[in-house]
């Protein structure tokens, strides 16, 4: 497992860095990056294009990777046009890609202020196993009917 991610980073961000991951042979490619798009106001096309030429890009150099997309939710302060269309791009690219998706990867963990550092965004480590279940409903199932 590698984890290419880095703390801030936006769609355009994990583009530009996709070559260097896929230096390494891709059997799972867990895929969650968007919120930092949303939290900047970046428009969700552009968003909706990167997470779509990473995916291209993987599938091209390694066709038989398997897919996980992380659903995200944004607040609604940014509007519900907003809101509505960023929490779509992640299930309408799960099915056009036949990826697994985890609808919402912070599920019973976003908005507890227990679950939660001061910043109000990131979990706390108890947040942190919440999260980990919540990949785990979906990664486990397709390792094991990867290795029937």
């Amino acid at each position: 497992m590698v984890n290419a991610g880095l703390s801030g980073d936006t769609t355009s961000d994990g583009l530009r860095r996709i070559d260097w991951v896929l230096r390494n042979k891709v059997d799972v490619l867990f895929l969650e990056l968007g919120a930092n798009d949303a939290l900047r106001g970046i428009p969700l096309d552009l968003t909706a294009r990167n997470l779509q030429a990473i995916i291209d890009k993987v599938q091209t150099k390694y066709p038989g990777v398997r897919i996980v997309i992380a659903g995200m939710q944004v607040p609604p302060n940014l509007g519900r046009e907003y809101t509505e269309h960023f929490r779509s791009i992640f299930p309408e690219l799960a099915k056009s890609n036949e990826a697994k998706l985890i609808p919402f990867l912070l599920e019973g963990v976003a908005g507890k202020i227990d679950l939660n550092l001061a910043d109000g965004i990131h979990p706390t480590p108890e947040g942190h196993q919440i999260l980990a279940e919540n990949v785990w409903k979906v990664l486990k199932p397709m390792l094991e009917e990867a290795n029937r």
